[in-house]
Parts: C-alpha cells; sequence; structure tokens
C-alpha cells in the first residue's frame, strides 16, 4: 500500500495495490473518488480537500496502527 499526498493540489491518495490498464472512476462524494476494475477489486481512493479531511480531529497526523503486533508510527500530513 502507498499513501500519496499534493499539498499544491491538496489531494492525497491510497493505492491498494497496483492499477491495470482498465480501472473505472467512481465519484462517491464532492471529496471521495473510488478507483475500482470492472470484476469489482478496489485498487485505490482519492481523497479530494484531504487537508480538511485528514486534520478534523487528529492536528493533521496519520497514525498506521499494526493490530497483530501492537506496533504504531504516526506522520503528519502538514504543508
Amino acid at each position: 500500500m502507498k499513501i500519496t499526498y499534493d499539498p499544491k493540489f491538496n489531494i492525497a491518495y491510497v493505492a491498494i495495490k497496483s492499477k491495470p490498464s482498465e480501472v473505472n472512476s467512481i465519484k462517491l462524494s464532492d471529496d471521495l473518488i473510488v478507483d475500482m476494475a470492472p470484476d469489482g477489486t478496489i485498487y485505490g481512493f482519492e481523497l479530494l480537500n484531504a487537508n480538511e479531511q485528514l486534520q478534523q480531529s487528529d492536528d493533521g497526523k496519520v497514525l498506521f496502527v499494526n493490530q497483530l503486533s501492537g506496533h504504531e508510527q504516526q506522520i503528519e500530513v502538514n504543508e
């Protein structure tokens, strides 16, 4: 999995898998687009207005937690 953030356009993308040549981008809301293959496999999702969505209650920090090991890693997404 890869998470990217473009501060110039304020867009975050969570890539779950590498995209095949054919995906359908489905707009679920004004701020969320999901990339899905014809067979229903989700390849990633795009957060528009990412700062607003990612900084609502956590001061612009993303916390990754491995629920099996309990290991946590925190990164900031502020510009």
